[in-house]
């Protein structure tokens, strides 16, 4: 009898341990329920921007309505691709799509900073024409960049009066990361500090040469009206970007958060609590 109460405690006692675990996480892993008439899935996609076809795939939620649906910028090559994040906000009923830009990983086309940008507003434009066919809702399209992502996060919300919401993660202002090697011989320092990435299809002059030419297309500063009225999020493993948060803060009318977490750049140690942080900015 005595073990019985014993076997009974401890089953009690671990049961309760569990129950008030899943209370306090809001991330509860489970497999995605099933709408059999119309389920989740995934496709892959050929998205076109000016003359190259990007590939890359959706993650489509369950049920048959129109779904908010996130854009994945990826960084510079784009090992991380983030995509347990992409799952957890697809089981939150989100449609995900990620790519690939021009000239990296196999699509199409030439590689450019610019070209990024540019590939990130066809995406958008692709979403719209395939608004039916995908179930995406139009009006809730959000974007998420990490690193190089995040410049062409925000870059991108300049030229996208329709959405309203970017999550700059760790993101890289590419114009002040170059410009700490002013002076002669400025793209050859760049060159020795920078890698080449076999998955990119262009040479670091030619990704690197329009950096230092075009300062008004890559300096913040220049566009941080159009990012006034815009949900922003930016989240850094250290504080060099808190120059270019405070201008955006200065000017923003809508929603602006930045913030520091201790952690590296893939944000390793902080995987539970980035898709937490990102599921409420979706939510917001």
């Amino acid at each position: 009898m005595k073990k019985i109460l014993l076997y009974c405690f401890v089953f009690i006692l671990f049961a309760s341990r569990l129950f008030a675990q899943s209370q306090g996480d809001t991330l509860v892993i489970r497999d995605l329920p099933w709408d059999p008439k119309s389920p989740a899935g995934f496709s892959e996609l050929n998205i076109p921007s000016d003359s190259s076809l990007l590939q890359g795939f959706i993650l489509t939620a369950n049920g048959a309505q129109m779904h908010p649906t996130l854009l994945m910028l990826h960084g510079y090559p784009g090992n991380e691709r983030n995509l347990d994040l992409a799952q957890v906000v697809r089981a939150h009923g989100w449609n995900v799509i990620y790519f690939d830009y021009r000239g990296s990983w196999g699509s199409q086309g030439k590689f450019s900073f610019k070209h990024c940008v540019e590939d990130a507003v066809n995406v958008v434009a692709f979403c719209k024409k395939n608004a039916v066919k995908f179930k995406i809702d139009t009006s809730n399209i959000v974007l998420f960049g990490h690193s190089m992502g995040g410049f062409v996060c925000l870059k991108a919300l300049e030229y996208l009066p329709g959405v309203k919401k970017g999550f700059a993660l760790s993101a890289w202002d590419i114009y002040a990361d170059v410009n700490r090697f002013a002076g002669p011989g400025q793209l050859k320092k760049i060159k020795a500090d920078q890698e080449g990435y076999f998955v990119l299809n262009s040479s670091l002059d030619e990704i690197f040469t329009p950096v230092i030419d075009d300062s008004k297309y890559f300096n913040f500063k220049n566009g941080l009206s159009e990012l006034s009225n815009k949900q922003i999020i930016m989240l850094d493993e250290n504080n060099r970007n808190k120059l270019l948060a405070d201008d955006i803060k200065a000017h923003n009318n809508a929603f602006f958060d930045y913030e520091v977490w201790v952690t590296d750049h893939p944000f390793t140690n902080k995987r539970v609590s980035l898709i937490k942080k990102v599921l409420w900015f979706l939510d917001k």
